[in-house]
Parts: structure tokens; C-alpha cells; sequence
């Protein structure tokens, strides 16, 4: 089982802020369950407990070949539902696999996100559609909240929303760029930084809880923010939590400058 921050909530409070926060739609209030992760003993309601996915990741993408994105802010890569020992499962539901991601926002009014995820959540391949797509199909059905049964009065894709949504809301509180900057490290074609530095100006910002980071080469392009859960994947409360030794930050050597970007070189 995977350590989880010091920094957390007790769980009976917890409880008590989900209670204020559950989804109007949703099946009922999540009251009293445990962080995802740390329980003890079987929690059979997989729609108030994340399970087996229990450690969320939000992944985020540093684009330079070619350069995607904002030139001062990261990308969305997606919304990962990890279990516990760093192990994943993909591709849960065959029949959820749809192919029209665009279309479903529109049709529950969610343009203002739709307009969002235009901007941030890129596909370096010019297909934001697909990669859509693909980060709800192998990861989304994944999420057991997410069920259509743990929905009242469920109507059809409305947890495709929530997917989108809660990852959009999530990347909104964690711009990876100006947590970098502030700590001096910023986008260069001959400038490098080790991955501890990296790691502490990341960490700087969670009170201590790392992020793992992924570098292609020597160059910085991916860092994981990892979460337990309290309640449901869409209305929970979401606690930062340390890698665990299955997660762990990982440097990959050799490779060399790419072009199409300024970048952040890992040394």
C-alpha cells in the first residue's frame, strides 16, 4: 500500500467537507468512506470509493517536436486511474467507447469546457479529437464512479462530462509552468536543470508531496501529479499524495535536442 501525505485531511473531516460537495446526480452522499488506497478492509461501494483505480493522476504534456500549446503554459495529458501498487487496468467498457467526445459536450451546453480543452488539452499530432477519445476510452471507463449506475436518473454519457470536467478543474490548480518559473526554471535551448530541482519546485507548491516527472531523452516533457480520493472521482475531495516505489521519478538518459520548442532540458 502506498504512503499517502501527512498533510491530509483526517478522514472523519473528510467526510464532513464531501458531505457539502456530493454530485447533484450522483447516487448518494459519500459519507464516511476512506481515502482511496488506504483502507483496510474490502469497500464494496465502488461509487463513493475509487476502486481498483484508487490513485488519480493528473498527467500533464511539455510539447516541442512539434511545439504544442501556449508557449506559457503545459498541456492536459489526461485523468489516469491508477491502482494502488502502480498497476493499471485500460479499456474497461467496450460498449462506453465513443467516438464523438465534441459532440456529447455540446449537446449538455459544456462549450465554455469544449473551448478550454481547444486551448490546453492539445494533441501534438493536430488530432485533439482522437486524443480525446483515447484518454476516455483507456483511462475514463476506467474510473468506477464514473459508472452510469452510480448515476440518478443517468442519462446517456453525462459521466463523459464529468471525465472531462473534473480534469480540466484539477489542471486548473496545478500550472506546472509557473511553478517551474518561480523557482527560476524556465523553457531553454541550452539551459538544463537536474530532476531534484525540478522535483523541489514542484513539490514547493504541494507543501512537500513530490510529482513524478518523465524526461524523453534530456528533456523534461511529462510531470504526474498523483491524488487518494475521498468520495467519488467527481465530487470528492482530492488529496495530494507522494509516488509510490511502483511510480517512481524516472530520468531517462541520452537522446538530444528536438526541434519546434523552447525546452527544459533534464541533467
Amino acid at each position: 500500500m502506498r504512503s499517502f501525505s501527512n498533510i491530509a485531511l483526517g478522514v472523519a473531516q473528510l467526510a464532513s467537507l464531501y458531505s457539502q460537495h456530493f454530485a447533484a446526480g450522483h447516487s448518494e452522499y459519500c459519507l464516511d468512506f476512506p481515502l482511496s488506497c488506504t483502507n483496510k478492509t474490502v469497500v464494496p461501494n465502488t461509487c463513493c470509493f475509487n476502486y481498483p483505480g484508487g490513485e488519480l493522476l493528473q498527467t500533464q504534456f511539455w510539447d516541442t517536436d512539434p511545439a504544442t500549446g501556449p508557449a506559457n503554459h503545459w498541456t492536459v495529458h489526461g485523468l489516469w486511474p491508477d491502482h494502488c501498487d502502480g498497476t493499471y487496468s485500460q479499456y474497461c467498457d467496450e460498449s462506453r467507447q465513443y467516438t464523438n467526445i465534441s459532440a456529447i459536450l455540446k449537446s449538455y451546453n459544456a462549450n465554455s469546457l469544449l473551448s478550454y480543452m481547444e486551448t490546453y488539452w492539445k494533441d501534438d499530432g493536430g488530432n485533439d479529437e482522437s486524443f480525446w477519445e483515447h484518454e476516455w476510452g483507456k483511462h475514463g471507463t476506467c474510473i468506477s464512479t464514473f459508472d452510469p449506475n452510480c448515476y440518478v436518473d443517468y442519462t446517456p454519457q453525462e459521466e463523459v462530462v464529468d471525465f472531462f470536467q473534473k480534469t480540466i478543474d484539477l489542471f486548473k490548480t496545478l500550472d506546472t509552468y509557473a511553478f517551474l518559473a518561480i523557482a527560476g526554471i524556465v523553457p531553454s535551448t541550452t539551459k538544463g536543470y537536474t530532476s531534484a530541482q525540478i522535483e523541489h519546485a514542484l513539490g514547493a507548491f504541494r507543501r512537500g508531496v513530490n510529482a513524478s516527472i518523465q524526461c524523453t531523452g534530456n528533456q523534461l516533457n511529462q510531470v504526474y501529479y498523483h491524488f487518494h480520493v475521498a468520495g467519488s472521482a467527481q465530487d470528492g475531495i482530492y488529496v495530494p499524495t507522494q509516488p509510490g516505489e511502483s511510480m517512481p521519478f524516472f530520468v531517462f538518459g541520452g537522446g538530444g535536442k528536438r526541434e519546434g520548442g523552447l525546452m527544459l532540458w533534464c541533467v
